[in-house]
């Protein structure tokens, strides 16, 4: 692809852009074609529509599916191992009665959420929504209530952590190219974050929920509801302890960056870069699941087989999960490959408006066109890092743009996001209910979080 330049102006390709995504919900929603099938072709008939070469259409589409399946199929595959342990030894239950008995009926969507914001401190959004999900299901079924009451605010904060709060990629790469003081992005995107998830994930995402109804889906649990006949089920202190170690293990992994980055410790030595292997995110769940494996089975008594039959069964649940979210890669990988990116970004460019709204709106753009937040986030970085250097920016202005840019990045999650997919599935909701609560989570999220930033850039302005 390096010798070949897109001939196409910017109105044909976004053009095209916007019948692919249109195709897509045709397809799925009204002629109930399985999304799988669909992403692949309408893929391959949007690399032939931006005239891709034809020689280089396969390598374009498998290279977008292998890269996320590369960091989704490992998390989602050993998160619902880790979630099958808890979910059938009667862990998520007795975590559920914790968390309810401490917080209250009422207030169990706002636990839920809490603990999802600490969790997705240090962790990725899948990863951290993979861990969560036997807890949110047990609590849903333990108050026979919808499963998006409490999905919602959950993975809401998680998004919202992943999206606003270092040492996330997308704030860091941004206040990379912005040069940005990491420690300003992390203050003003904690005062940024927490209303925004107060607002956007949990007031509506309770709303939202309380509007769809949908049940719990048997994802984890293999259809088994009955929990009165799990004997010896583990405590609830128990289960916090195991679902605490990828959160450790990662978080060391994140404060061995940093320290390295300032010096304090030297990156290159042997001790450090093994601990931080074991901080990566698949080595801390693999470890997770050995340790689960043999607290919730092999010390309850239950044999080898019984444990294999056990994380066996978890994979065929979530095998479409992994796929279709593949294909969701593969859809945003042609988007990008097509040059609509760049010409979204050309377009944009010579706009005359405020530069943070620039920022913004950039973001947004290339985020509804190619699906990925990271790429819709470090795009707009790298295309408004001149404008934002020549500004005469002070700290907490450069972490408010960064944060705006963020916030773009994030908004109307669809069908070319691999993300929309996942949750989609993961919770049991069609195209169209997706579209319909995250979707509009998602862009809730994105909007309250650039009004919150703009608030603090005029503020830091006027002070400066």
């Amino acid at each position: 692809m390096d010798d070949w330049t897109q001939t196409l102006g910017a109105a044909p390709l976004l053009g095209i852009a916007a019948a692919a995504i249109g195709l897509i919900l045709f397809l799925v929603i009204r002629l109930k074609i399985h999304a799988f099938l669909v992403l692949i072709i309408v893929s391959l008939a949007t690399a032939l529509a931006t005239m891709v070469p034809l020689s280089e259409i396969v390598g374009v589409m498998v290279g977008g599916f292998g890269s996320t399946l590369a960091s989704v199929a490992l998390l989602v595959g050993l998160g619902a191992m880790l979630g099958r342990l808890v979910e059938t030894s009667g862990g998520a239950q007795a975590l559920s009665d914790a968390f309810i008995k401490l917080f209250g009926e009422k207030r169990a969507p706002l636990a839920l959420g809490v603990a999802s914001l600490i969790f997705g401190f240090p962790i990725f959004f899948d990863a951290g929504l993979i861990v969560m999900l036997p807890i949110i299901f047990a609590v849903a079924r333990r108050m026979k209530a919808p499963v998006l009451l409490y999905g919602l605010p959950a993975a809401g904060a998680f998004s919202v952590m992943h999206v606003f709060l270092p040492p996330h990629p997308g704030p860091i790469a941004a206040s990379e190219f912005f040069d940005a003081n990491v420690g300003f992005v992390l203050l003003v995107g904690i005062v940024v974050a927490l209303p925004t998830w107060w607002v956007t994930a949990y007031v509506l995402g309770k709303w939202l929920g309380n509007k769809f109804p949908l049940p719990v889906p048997d994802l984890l649990s293999g259809g088994k509801q009955d929990h009165d006949e799990i004997t010896n089920p583990p405590s609830a202190g128990t289960v916090m302890g195991i679902m605490l170690i990828p959160l450790v293990l990662i978080f060391l992994n994140t404060g061995l960056n940093m320290a390295g980055s300032a010096g304090v410790v030297d990156p290159e030595a042997g001790w450090v870069q093994a601990l931080r292997m074991v901080g990566e995110t698949p080595v801390a769940l693999l470890i997770s699941v050995l340790v689960a494996a043999y607290v919730l089975g092999i010390r309850r008594g239950k044999s080898g087989s019984a444990i294999e039959k056990t994380l066996d069964g978890a994979l065929g649940p979530v095998a479409s999960v992994i796929l279709i979210t593949g294909a969701g890669g593969m859809f945003g990988g042609v988007l990008r490959a097509s040059g609509i990116g760049d010409a979204l970004a050309d377009v944009m460019g010579d706009i005359g408006v405020p530069l943070i709204l620039a920022c913004f709106l950039i973001s947004i753009l290339l985020r509804v066109a190619q699906g990925s937040a990271t790429v819709a986030l470090v795009t707009t970085a790298g295309l408004m890092a001149p404008a934002v250097a020549a500004a005469g920016l002070n700290e907490f202005q450069l972490a408010a743009i960064v944060l705006a840019t963020a916030a773009g990045s994030v908004a109307a999650s669809h069908v070319n996001d691999s993300g929309f997919w996942l949750v989609g599935r993961l919770m049991g909701m069609d195209v169209a209910t997706t579209l319909k609560t995250w979707t509009v989570m998602e862009t809730a999220i994105a909007f309250m979080g650039f009004a919150l930033a703009w608030a603090v850039f005029g503020v830091s302005g006027l002070l400066a």
